[in-house]
């Protein structure tokens, strides 16, 4: 599918009904089979709600700087290799000195039964992304997702990866349809440098708390621990590790 712009489908006004309810209202409209146009209005409604927690990804939407394409099952080969394609063009031209960004990709199937049954199909797409890629890791962070400094590299650009789902416990969490972010890992490396990134960070773990009613337990900040196992978004064990293998070296 072609890639498709944020404003393709902008609802008209911001939803007064709590986001919970919304995202239920979604999730039974059966929204895998709808036209891509129908399933972005549907993520834009979402994120643009009003008790939608995380300002990057509504900031994203409101400078129309989300690039998404739709794809079939996330475990059609050819579905990958769309995304391999869509996202390693998406990475020759994105800006991380520029405006936050985001690349998203949103995937008609399979149905997810479960949090663990979506992060095993996660980590699936990024290692067959990573199989395919025949550039080098990206510099500065590491290919090992046992690391603190790990972030997931295509096409020699660095990405934090935020996965969404039916099936997600955490509310911002919740899309009605299996989805993938790809977030700039250098643009949250610059917003560090300015003192942003702390002042952002704290207001989203905030509000986040505010819908939730806790604090995500897995919110770390990059360098404690790896960001890896934030990736699906499932609280994972202490001695969870990423079904992930990296075929080269860290930089």
């Amino acid at each position: 599918m072609d890639p498709m712009s944020a404003t393709d489908a902008r609802p008209d006004t911001e939803s007064t009904d709590p986001l919970v309810e919304v995202l239920d209202e979604q999730q039974d409209r059966d929204l895998q089979d709808a036209p891509d146009t129908e399933i972005l209005a549907a993520l834009e409604e979402m994120i643009g709600h009003p008790q939608y927690p995380c300002l990057g990804a509504r900031s994203v939407f409101r400078r129309e700087a989300a690039e998404i394409v739709v794809l079939g099952d996330m475990c059609d080969p050819d579905s990958l290799e769309q995304l391999s394609d869509a996202l390693a063009e998406y990475g020759s031209r994105a800006d991380p000195a520029g405006a936050f960004v985001s690349f998203i990709a949103v995937f008609r199937g399979p149905e997810i039964t479960d949090e663990k049954h979506f992060e095993a199909l996660l980590w699936d797409v990024l290692q067959r992304l990573h199989d395919g890629d025949d550039q080098p890791w990206a510099q500065g962070v590491d290919a090992d997702p046992d690391q603190a400094h790990f972030a997931f590299s295509h096409a020699g650009v660095p990405y934090f990866i935020v996965g969404l789902h039916p099936q997600a416990s955490r509310v911002a969490r919740r899309t009605p349809l299996p989805t993938l972010v790809f977030n700039l890992h250098e643009q949250f490396e610059m917003l560090r440098g300015t003192g942003s990134f702390e002042r952002m960070r704290d207001t989203i773990r905030r509000r986040d708390a505010q819908l939730q009613g806790e604090v995500n337990p897995m919110a770390a900040d990059h360098g404690d621990v790896s960001e890896a196992r934030q990736y699906a978004g499932r609280q994972v064990e202490d001695d969870w590790q990423a079904p992930f293998r990296s075929r080269q070296e860290t930089p």
